[in-house]
């Protein structure tokens, strides 16, 4: 999985809400499409089909019912590329802060 793959399979709103929907348990197929309200179940098998070969999800086959759930280590290279983005900005946010407050007057050294 890379992280172009993650991020492409997260943007879309209905994969986002079946990643939502396995996050605590397993989940047969069929009722993940039952929960997806006006598409088809080969849509939504499509839907499926990225998430797994994007890493976000595991699916295990029990008898004829095809059973996903969440693969939480598909998410590490996505989120540590996310952090990096939000932690930089956060560090520049407080440091502008830090600086804004110490320029302010009547504000005493060593408070921040």
């Amino acid at each position: 999985m890379t992280v172009d793959e993650a991020l492409r399979a997260l943007a879309d709103p209905t994969r986002r809400a079946i990643l939502v929907l396995v996050r605590e348990r397993e989940v047969a197929a069929g009722e993940i499409a039952a929960h997806v309200p006006g598409m088809s179940r080969p849509a939504v098998s499509q839907h499926l089909r990225i998430l797994v070969g994007a890493g976000l999800l595991d699916v295990r086959r029990d008898g004829n019912r095809r059973l996903y759930r969440l693969r939480p280590e598909g998410f590490a290279d996505a989120a540590a590329f996310l952090d990096t983005m939000w932690s930089g900005a956060l560090d520049r946010l407080k440091q502008v802060a830090e600086r804004e407050e110490r320029a302010r007057p009547g504000a005493k050294e060593g408070s921040a």
